[in-house]
C-alpha cells in the first residue's frame, strides 16, 4: 500500500507536467489567425482595462511566464513574448488576468499573497518536525509539523480559484477584444485547462501528504 501511495505521489504531478508540456508544445506551433505576439496581446488587454502602469517584459526560460505584483510587470517567456501562437496568446492573457485581479483587489489573490510566508515556512519546516517526531515517537513534535503543513496546503488550495479565475478572465478578454477567432477559442481553452492541471495536481499531492501524517499522528495517540 505504501508503495502504491508513493507511486501515486510521483505519478500525479508527472502526468500533469507531461500533459501541459504536450498541449503547450502542440499549440505553440500553431500560429494565431491575427498574428499578434504575446506581448501585443498582453498590452492590448492591459490598455483596455486601463492598466497603463503595468509593464510587459520578456523573461528567459520555458513556461516561465508570470505576473509580478510587486513590480507590476507581466513577464512572458521569450517564445510567448515574441511569438504569435495560440499558446502564447492564451498564456499572455492568463498572466494579464492576474494583473486585473491585482488591480481589482480580488480577495483570493490577496489571501494567497498573505499566505506566502506561511507556505514558505510550512514547506521547509513541517517535514523536518514530522520526521523527527516519527523517529523519536514524539507526537508533540508531529502536531506542530502538521499545523505548518496545513498552512502550506491552504496556500495550494487558495491558489486554485486564483488560477481558474485568471484563466476565465483571459478567455473573456481575448474573446471580447477579438484577439482570436471563434474557431480558436477551443484551442486556447485547452492550453489554459492543461496549465490548470498542474495546480490541481500539486494541491492533490499536498492534501494526500497532509492526510497521511494526520493518520500517523492519530495512530500514535491511539497506541499510547
Amino acid at each position: 500500500m505504501f508503495l502504491i501511495y508513493f507511486l501515486l505521489l510521483l505519478a500525479i504531478p508527472l502526468w500533469a507536467q507531461f500533459r501541459v508540456k504536450k498541449v503547450y508544445r502542440k499549440y505553440s506551433q500553431l500560429p494565431s489567425a491575427y498574428g499578434m505576439t504575446g506581448a501585443e496581446v498582453a498590452r492590448k488587454i492591459l490598455n483596455d482595462n486601463n492598466l497603463f502602469d503595468v509593464e510587459v517584459e520578456p523573461v528567459r526560460g520555458k513556461l516561465s511566464d508570470h505576473y509580478d505584483p510587486r513590480s507590476k510587470v507581466v513577464r512572458l517567456s521569450e517564445d510567448n513574448y515574441y511569438g504569435h501562437s495560440i499558446a502564447g496568446t492564451a498564456v499572455a492573457a492568463h498572466e494579464v488576468g492576474h494583473a486585473i485581479q491585482h488591480a481589482n483587489h480580488y480577495t483570493p489573490l490577496r489571501v494567497r499573497h498573505a499566505l506566502v510566508p506561511v507556505a514558505a515556512i510550512g514547506s521547509n519546516l513541517s517535514y523536518f518536525l514530522i520526521l523527527i517526531g516519527i523517529l523519536m515517537n514524539a507526537a508533540n513534535l508531529i502536531l506542530p509539523g502538521i499545523l505548518l503543513m496545513a498552512g502550506a496546503v491552504l496556500f495550494q488550495l487558495v491558489t486554485l480559484p486564483v488560477e481558474f479565475n485568471a484563466s476565465n478572465r483571459a478567455m473573456d478578454q481575448i474573446v471580447h477584444l477579438g484577439v482570436i477567432r471563434n474557431d480558436e477559442e477551443r484551442q486556447a481553452k485547452k492550453v489554459l485547462n492543461a496549465a490548470a492541471l498542474t495546480y490541481v495536481a500539486s494541491a492533490l499531492v499536498a492534501l494526500l501528504e497532509l492526510a497521511r501524517f494526520v493518520f500517523i499522528f492519530l495512530g500514535m495517540n491511539q497506541s499510547d
